[in-house]
């Protein structure tokens, strides 16, 4: 009987195939909070509201304000 990664080969050079599981791997560092991730994260979102905001205007010829009254 011979094992390969993944798989043994039997008598006869019949294969039994299993699944490899992979290496657990468990962060100790904390994620919550102000991390440089979720600040770069925040900012983008920002940007895109902005930017967001700025076309609706553009676009509606009036402030928010004057096209959620316009509903």
């Amino acid at each position: 009987m011979t094992t390969i990664r993944g798989q043994v080969i039997e008598e006869g050079g019949r294969a039994n195939v299993y699944a490899v599981e992979p290496k657990v791997y468990v962060d100790s560092s904390a994620q919550a909070g102000f991390t440089p991730y979720a600040e770069r994260l925040n900012g983008r979102l920002a940007m895109i509201g902005f930017v967001s905001l700025l076309a609706l205007e553009v676009l509606s010829r009036h402030g928010v304000v004057g096209w959620l009254s316009h509903l």
